[in-house]
């Protein structure tokens, strides 16, 4: 079984900063691609920023050159230093893991489009 566990949400005034963490547990041999998405009240949840396992990045536009995503492969954790906050950042966030290659009893599997249970992240203004 693998699973997803994100740390790091809080509260914080604009301008501020936070880090994320995603930390994917189980018997994982490699993930392919990790990210982070964020869904606001009322809104649809919206890709932030993602990770191959090769580094390659991609943020969306509201958060270029504010946000980094970063990742440890040997740890299969996801990171994502939040810089600069504004209100409209306010939101879950939600940790995914798409790809994964897991052993389990000499059993491979492969998991796909897994969600962490999301972190609450505030910002006042």
């Amino acid at each position: 079984q693998v699973q997803l566990v994100e740390s790091g949400g809080g509260l914080v005034q604009a301008g501020g900063s936070l880090r994320l963490s995603c930390v994917a547990s189980g018997s994982i041999i490699s993930i392919n691609v990790m990210g982070w998405y964020r869904q606001a009240p009322g809104k649809q949840r919206e890709l932030v920023a993602s990770i191959t396992s090769g580094g390659r990045t991609n943020y969306a536009l509201p958060v270029k050159g504010r946000f980094t995503i970063s990742r440890d492969n040997a740890k299969n954790t996801v990171y994502l230093q939040m810089n600069s906050l504004k209100s409209e950042d306010t939101a879950v966030y939600y940790c995914n893991a798409d790809h994964i290659t897991a052993q389990a009893m000499g059993v491979m599997n492969v998991f796909y489009n897994l969600w962490g249970q999301g972190t609450q992240v505030t910002v006042s203004s």
